[in-house]
């Protein structure tokens, strides 16, 4: 009996040639473990920018109530300067009738009063567009929105103080509302920007 013979029943069955790799696939050394995909190693997958995971996607609460107050002053600035416009606009029509009237210096008294009256127009204008800005640009601002919000808030914190001071000294209580409010606000804008998570909103990167 021969193993050899094809035909033999019991016979070893020939050996089959070893199956040929898919064509595009290298082939691994011995001892090597086979790589996926097209014989190239995987690379880890990137999160499509540095640090992509750890950016904040939305606004602190804090920054969000700074950026309110910011709006809120800049309406009260709005708002006084009609006022001193008004005034002056008041000033000035009486200084003219007091000179039809024969009322010597009311007219160059008048022009006065409305001169101060449109400068203060103008220091509360400039500042309403500063405070206006300002909001607008925490979406979108970095380290010089950061730092010029810092600096008006603790101006605006000073002024409010004077203010509150001379309220706490005249006693009256309507007095000492509105710095005290107003130091309140100067205060939360002051440190929104500062508090480790506004640092790091400013900071963030932008694409």
């Amino acid at each position: 009996m021969s193993y050899g013979d094809p035909n033999n029943p019991y016979g070893q069955p020939p050996q089959q040639p070893p199956a040929a790799p898919g064509y595009g696939y290298p082939q691994a050394p011995p001892g090597v473990p086979p790589q996926q995909g097209y014989g190239y190693p995987q690379q880890p997958a990137y999160p499509g920018y540095p640090g992509g995971n750890m950016m904040q996607q939305s606004m602190p609460g804090l920054l969000v109530t700074a950026r309110v107050f910011l709006f809120l002053i800049s309406a009260v600035q709005i708002l006084f300067a009609i006022i001193y416009l008004y005034v002056g606009a008041i000033a000035s029509d009486a200084g003219d009738s007091g000179e039809d009237l024969g009322l010597s210096g009311m007219g160059e008294a008048g022009d006065a009063v409305a001169g101060i009256a449109i400068i203060g127009a103008l220091i509360a204008g400039g500042l309403a567009v500063l405070s206006i800005m300002l909001g607008v640009k925490f979406s979108r601002g970095g380290q010089g929105v950061r730092i010029t919000t810092v600096v008006y808030g603790a101006l605006g914190g000073i002024v409010g103080l004077i203010g509150l001071f001379v309220g706490l000294d005249s006693g009256l209580a309507t007095a000492i509302i509105g710095p005290l409010i107003w130091v309140t606000f100067a205060v939360i804008i002051t440190i929104a920007p500062v508090v480790p998570s506004g640092t790091a909103w400013f900071n963030r990167p932008r694409y």
